[in-house]
Formats: structure tokens, C-alpha cells, sequence
């Protein structure tokens, strides 16, 4: 599929039926443009199945009550209109985009109440997040902005504003030859990349950080899962920057990055390892089972 995300063939899921992709629009004083008023999902279908889309949709429906408004369908209503997107447009294999938002209503300030709220559905064919990265491994930049505190966002939200200062990260990390960048948070640990969770491998153990102010991602209970039945030992904890000198491999998980190997993070060289290429491998095998 060729050309900008607005203008392209094919069908959206909104607001209860489908419509065309061109036509899959929003008024310019909709609530969420102004204020961020937006929660939403990015889930990839193998195989004719969305990977843990029931999860997905139920994250979904958490984040928008975080962000104090309910999305007025179920879990089992936006699970089957996933699957109407992704037949409507015949694909197979594709990235799931859900996203609930206030819309266009009676009220224009900060509060919103009467304003409606609105769900829509697209997907879209898409390879991998981090291209050539799969295989080489990716190099981040180290950013400047920090993972907010839960008291200043609901970090446990997949919300559209706690996402600004994840794309001014990845921007200068693309300014300077990074795929990405990592992420610290407000006290100083090591937190996540832009959009994906990270792991760390010392001596056959596996370390990740506690997700205990940033998106404690599906992606990564699915892998902390897999290491562990793997019979590894994973350490959910505080990392601290001196660390990642000793650390021997690292990779990225999500869904859109799935498992990415990481080759370097700003001085620290990391070695694409059996380990890492195994999860990856692994991960692999379980969506696509």
C-alpha cells in the first residue's frame, strides 16, 4: 500500500460501521486534537489471527477509564470489528490500529464531559518496525526527555499525550543515524525505548526494568512468560545507567517491534547473541502458531 495515510484505498472501521478510507474523518475542533483526549492500540494480525487481541482490546478499554471516559462498545465488539476491518481490506497479515477518543460536542475547554466518544479501527500491511535492525541489531540514541512520574500522567495508560516527548526523542535519535532512543525516567532508571520495552542479558540472566511508571507492554509479560518457562532466570527491577556497560545483549520488545536485537546505545556496544536470537526466534513461532 503506497501514499500518505490519508489517501489510500480501502475501508475504516468507525464508529460502528465501515467506511471508506478517505472519508474516515474527524472535525478540526475534535476534543482529542486539542487536548489529547485519545487512548489507543497497535496489535498485528499472523495469519488471519491478532495476536492477543482480546488483551489488546481490554488495555483499551482500561486506558480510556484512566483517562476518565468509557468507550461505549465491549471487548467482544471491538474484537469483531477488528476482524471486519482486516476482512473488509483482505488481509491476512497487518497492523491493527485502535483508537477511542472525545470527539466534536458541546463543550470546547479542558473539560469535556458531554463531548462523544468515538472509536475507530484501521489497519494497515506493515514490516518491520525497525527494517534491517531485526538481523544487525538497532542503535539508539539516549534521549533527554524522561518517562513522567505516575503522579504527573497515568503512565499505565496507552495514551496519544504521553507519547509527545516520545516522538521528539525519536526524532533527534533519527537526526543522528539511531533507529530509537532510550528512555530514563524521572528518577534516573533506565525506563524503555520510544514505543517498546527493553531487556538485558548479564551472565545468562535476563534483567528488564520495572514497569512501574511506563507501559507495562503485552509484548513484555508475553516474553517474560516465554524466557521463564525457558527455565531462565528474569530480574524485574530498577537498572541504572553504569549498568549498561556491563551488560553483554539487549533487545526491544512490542508489538510493532516484536523482538529487535540491540546493537548499541549511545557508547555501549552489545553483542547480538544466541540468547537474544533464540527469544526472538521463539516469538516468532508463538504468534504465528
Amino acid at each position: 500500500m503506497a501514499g500518505g495515510y490519508d489517501d489510500r484505498d480501502g475501508k475504516i472501521w468507525l464508529d460502528g460501521k465501515l467506511v471508506e478510507w478517505r472519508e474516515a474523518n474527524v472535525h478540526i475542533l475534535t476534543h482529542a486534537l486539542h487536548y489529547a483526549s485519545s487512548v489507543f492500540e497497535g496489535e498485528r494480525c499472523y495469519n488471519g489471527r491478532i495476536f492477543k487481541g482480546m488483551a489488546h482490546s481490554e488495555r483499551l478499554r482500561r486506558s480510556a477509564e484512566l483517562l476518565d471516559f468509557e468507550i461505549p462498545y465491549t471487548v467482544d465488539e471491538i474484537g469483531a470489528a477488528k476482524y471486519a476491518v482486516l476482512e473488509a481490506n483482505g488481509w491476512k497479515d497487518a497492523y491493527v490500529r485502535a483508537i477511542a477518543w472525545r470527539g466534536a460536542g458541546p463543550d470546547m475547554g479542558v473539560a469535556s464531559q458531554r463531548n462523544p466518544v468515538r472509536l475507530a479501527i484501521a489497519a494497515w500491511e506493515w514490516g518491520s518496525y525497525y527494517g534491517d535492525a531485526k538481523m544487525k541489531g538497532a542503535k539508539l540514541d539516549i534521549a533527554k526527555w524522561k518517562r513522567p512520574s505516575p503522579e504527573t500522567a497515568p503512565s499505565q495508560a496507552k495514551a496519544a499525550g504521553l507519547y509527545m516527548i516520545c516522538t521528539m526523542s525519536k526524532h533527534a535519535a533519527e537526526a543522528k543515524g539511531c533507529s530509537d532512543a532510550l528512555m530514563f525516567d524521572y528518577r534516573g532508571y533506565v525506563a524503555e525505548a520510544t514505543g517498546a520495552n527493553m531487556f538485558f542479558v548479564k551472565d545468562g540472566e535476563v534483567h528488564t526494568p520495572l514497569a512501574d511508571c511506563f507501559l507495562n507492554g503485552i509484548t513484555r509479560q508475553t516474553v517474560i512468560g516465554m524466557l521463564r518457562e525457558k527455565g531462565l532466570t528474569v530480574h524485574e527491577r530498577h537498572i541504572m545507567p553504569e549498568e549498561l556497560e556491563g551488560f553483554e545483549q539487549c533487545w526491544l520488545t512490542g508489538t510493532a517491534a516484536e523482538v529487535t536485537p540491540v546493537g548499541q546505545i549511545g557508547d555501549y556496544n552489545f553483542e547480538v547473541g544466541a540468547l537474544t536470537r533464540d527469544i526472538a526466534e521463539s516469538y516468532e513461532k508463538l504468534v504465528r502458531a
